[in-house]
């Protein structure tokens, strides 16, 4: 079998796929690439790994650059991850898979595949979570929910530690030190929470009897319909801080919760022994979370 003229073949008809017909040019890649990777493998079988290499020179002779012997390991790669793993989908590109490749827990791949569909995760974005750990991160509760594809609630997909962003290298000595670092990169900051969180306002004004009171981070969960109350405090965590949540959650459920929405949830961030955690607190629970700022 010639395996190289096999392999120029399939390159040349996906580039000339992807020229006509738009609309397929992500399920011709990832099937090209399959293909390529499968005969790579065959051929370094009968002639060794330098083979790649050789390969790499003559397709870049004839056909130009992109065939790096780089490019063409990571065709390979893609080759035993599609033929070990079922979650090879063509809704993800193969630039998308050339991030996953490398792992090894199906678990972990199916989360991140997960991740990648439902929130439109860019490429970037899915590099930046692998680099961060993002499913270590979850405990195990939710590990388990994910493989057996049970019900999630909200608190499921908060990591734990939460990473939070201090680019201002500022030292953390005020509540308002700790929102102002969290609000300049609230995007993250709601990204490390879970699924589905967006940004009401900060201090977020409430009247309770005759005295006014300011929500730190007032939030919504669109995917569980739910308000979210955030506090800070930079000391340990104290039984008058979940007092003080909780009166604010109730004040919300009260005062802008729709007959329609679910209650709502509190989270409070909280300082011990020297680190930083975040208390969750909904009904009778609490979830310890800490984070780290980086």
């Amino acid at each position: 079998m010639n395996y190289y003229s096999e392999i120029k073949n399939e390159l040349i008809n996906n580039e000339i796929t992807k020229k006509v017909k738009d609309y397929s040019k992500n399920r011709s890649d990832l099937t090209t690439y399959y293909n390529v990777g499968k005969l790579l493998s065959e051929a370094g079988k009968h002639y060794g790994e330098g083979i790649i290499k050789a390969y790499s020179k003559r397709l870049t002779h004839e056909l130009g650059k992109g065939y790096s012997t780089t490019r063409l390991r990571y065709m390979k790669q893609f080759y035993i991850f599609a033929s070990k793993y079922p979650s090879v989908t063509d809704i993800l590109s193969y630039t998308h898979y050339c991030e996953l490749i490398w792992l090894e827990d199906i678990n972990k791949i199916n989360y991140y595949i997960k991740m990648c569909i439902e929130q439109n995760l860019s490429v970037r974005e899915l590099r930046k979570r692998i680099k961060n750990n993002e499913y270590e991160r979850l405990d195990d509760t939710t590990k388990h929910k994910l493989i057996n594809n049970a019900n999630p609630v909200v608190t499921d997909f908060i990591k734990n530690p939460i990473i939070i962003k201090n680019t201002t290298n500022k030292e953390i000595i005020s509540e308002k030190v700790l929102q102002r670092i969290i609000l300049e990169d609230i995007p993250s900051f709601l990204d490390e929470l879970g699924t589905g969180f967006t940004f009401i306002r900060n201090e977020y004004k409430i009247k309770i009897g005759n005295r006014y009171n300011y929500i730190d981070l007032l939030l919504y969960n669109i995917e569980f319909n739910c308000y979210v109350v955030v506090e800070l405090k930079v000391t340990e965590l104290k039984k008058e801080h979940i007092g003080q949540i909780e009166i604010y959650m109730n004040y919300i459920d009260k005062t802008l919760r729709k007959i329609n929405q679910d209650k709502t949830i509190g989270i409070i961030i909280c300082k011990k022994d020297n680190k930083f955690i975040m208390e969750y607190c909904s009904d009778d629970r609490i979830l310890a979370r800490e984070y780290i700022e980086i």
